[in-house]
């Protein structure tokens, strides 16, 4: 498993219950990226999301292994800004071919993660999946 998933799966560990893991995502959230205005576009909106969501996807160039995808994200609820965060750290800077062979489903059950959410903030989350995902497939496709 990647590094930055270990990190996350030992914090969500060491936290003693659920109230001090929501603090901690959403103090994730508030370190997100800053994104822009003009970016919070409905072509960037997130469809399935009781708050509004937004998200992009840039190429950066990475080496030999070719362009990775970098996130940008961001919310008007705090706890989504977190899951935004969450959703990042697994899959920020990483190839397209990597993001889509993500097994998110197996990540998410080793931090508890949707038992702890909402069913309205759950399928939100497997919205922004899913965008993630298809950004990443037509890049693969291409």
């Amino acid at each position: 498993m990647d590094a930055q998933i270990e990190k996350l799966k030992s914090t969500f560990e060491m936290l003693p219950d659920w109230e001090e893991r929501y603090r901690f995502i959403i103090d994730l959230g508030r370190k997100l990226e800053p994104m822009d205005d003009a970016e919070k576009t409905d072509e960037h909106k997130v469809r399935g999301c009781m708050s509004q969501v937004w998200l992009t996807a840039e190429d950066r160039p990475n080496g030999a292994e070719g362009p990775v995808l970098h996130f940008r994200g961001d919310s008007d609820a705090h706890i989504v800004r977190g899951l935004i965060a969450i959703l990042f750290q697994i899959y920020s800077d990483r190839t397209p071919q990597e993001i889509v062979d993500t097994d998110i489903r197996a990540i998410f059950e080793e931090l508890k993660l949707e038992q702890h959410i909402t069913a309205n903030r759950r399928n939100g989350l497997h919205s922004m999946v899913e965008t993630i995902r298809r950004l990443a497939a037509e890049r693969v496709a291409a």
